[in-house]
């Protein structure tokens, strides 16, 4: 039997699991995908370790919040896109890989309207990086937003009138209202959205945030994470049997 799982904090939120032993069950593939939860969302010594003997001893392995970046270091290669990118979120006998961004932006492609210049990433993590890197594959240039100011990102004190009506398109990469913390969101300031906005949120569970919710009240388009889950869990799947092709 294969092992696979997915490695990162919290993780009771995730689908993973049931999406790849459902497609196991049905292609009848002797494996199993696990959870593994690496406790406290800090890097320390000790999290090294277990993520590093998670990944000596799985077939192939997921990584989700907050370990996209702080695993790096515990990979001997990088494929070209994760070079690019800076981030992991598919690992293979120590190499390691981004699908994120393909999951992106097979999930974006046929969402972005004529006007769609540019777009707002919140969050700086992994994720934040890959919706970048995708949204520059797509010609949409992108700033990233955070609590804290510094070079090339803005804070949410800052996203006035002139910003948001410039970027009609908000990418929400952190865990802000990911299950079971339903009742969190971005402040970003949801009164200056229009119908001309597309809210995407990289949370898939639940189906609507609160994010999308505040978004839909003011007439913008909405759409959650749930394909780019599924996009990139393909392309990892691709990766684990050998048949990977990096997106162009």
């Amino acid at each position: 039997m294969r092992h696979y799982g997915i490695i990162g904090y919290p993780l009771e939120h995730s689908l993973s699991a049931s999406y790849f032993n459902e497609l196991f069950a049905r292609e009848g593939i002797d494996a199993e995908y696990s959870l593994y939860p690496v406790d406290n969302g800090q890097w320390t010594m000790d999290n090294g370790r277990q993520v590093r003997e998670l990944l000596q001893r799985l077939d192939g392995a997921n990584i989700t919040y907050p370990y996209k970046q702080q695993v790096i270091p515990y990979l001997r290669q990088l494929d070209k896109s994760a070079e690019q990118i800076g981030a992991v979120n598919v690992v293979k006998q120590g190499v390691g890989y981004n699908t994120d961004y393909i999951g992106f932006v097979e999930s974006m492609r046929d969402l972005i309207r004529p006007y769609d210049r540019r777009a707002l990433v919140l969050g700086t993590g992994g994720a934040s990086l890959a919706v970048c890197h995708g949204l520059q594959a797509l010609g949409i240039s992108s700033t990233r937003v955070s609590r804290t100011e510094s070079t090339s990102i803005l804070d949410y004190t800052m996203l006035d009138a002139a910003v948001m009506e410039a970027h009609t398109i908000v990418v929400n990469c952190t865990p802000l209202g990911m299950y079971p913390d339903v009742d969190s969101c971005p402040p970003i300031p949801y009164e200056l959205l229009t119908e001309r906005h597309l809210l995407y949120d990289c949370v898939y569970n639940p189906e609507e945030t609160l994010f999308l919710k505040q978004g839909k009240a003011q007439g913008a388009q909405t759409v959650n994470g749930l394909a780019m889950l599924i996009g990139q869990a393909q392309a990892a799947w691709e990766i684990w049997k050998g048949n990977y092709k990096e997106l162009r």
